[in-house]
């Protein structure tokens, strides 16, 4: 029997999940920490990783000890330190600050469909990471991230292209991640071994039939 599950998140041990929701198949490893994230079908992140304020699409793979929206501090204040908005640790009279915590929220990453995020990378706040991307591993990604494209090193540069402006127009208009369960599995031989040209040929002959 499958592990992964359509009606619940397969979520393993010592992970800390808070105002996050979660599509099907989803899998969040072990000692993970998520928070105010919304997954999309499919995806899955290895152990330890700490994801904030982001939004997953579907199938993302994100490897183990990846932090996405790593949270920020407060630059232009005299002081960087908790103390300016978790005030309450610190004083019996003082609250937080819900202003500053507001801002962190906005701040969305997000992350496309079918993509890889390398063990340890990091993606800052506000920064967009196209369908079919891959980041390498160790990368710190400050800026937006194409479409089916490879980017590594801190801070992350474009390496090259996954496939040719023609052939990435026609995946992103193909959307197979939004295929169903029962159409996956029928074209799981194909999505095995034909090649991407041989695979397009085939499935925008189906989907334009279909229209």
């Amino acid at each position: 029997m499958a592990r992964l599950r359509p009606d619940q998140p397969f979520i393993h041990p010592d992970c800390q999940i808070t105002g996050s929701s979660f599509g099907e198949y989803v899998e969040i490893g072990a000692g993970s920490r998520i928070a105010n994230s919304v997954w999309g079908d499919y995806s899955y992140c290895d152990r330890t990783c700490d994801i904030a304020n982001a939004e997953i699409g579907k199938f993302a793979n994100i490897a183990s000890f990846t932090r996405i929206g790593a949270t920020d501090h407060p630059l232009e204040k005299a002081s960087l330190h908790h103390f300016l908005y978790r005030s309450a640790d610190y004083w019996d009279d003082a609250q937080d600050d819900p202003d500053w915590f507001a801002h962190r929220a906005s701040r969305t990453a997000k992350i496309g469909h079918d993509t890889w995020i390398g063990h340890a990378a990091i993606i800052k706040p506000e920064v967009t990471i196209g369908h079919g991307a891959i980041v390498a591993s160790g990368a710190v990604v400050t800026k937006d991230v194409a479409p089916y494209t490879i980017v590594g090193g801190v801070t992350a540069q474009p390496i090259r292209r996954r496939f040719s402006e023609v052939i990435t127009a026609r995946m992103l208009a193909l959307e197979w991640w939004d295929w169903d369960n029962q159409r996956l599995r029928s074209a799981l031989p194909d999505f095995r071994t034909l090649s991407v040209e041989a695979f397009l040929e085939k499935y925008e002959f189906t989907v334009a039939s279909a229209v």
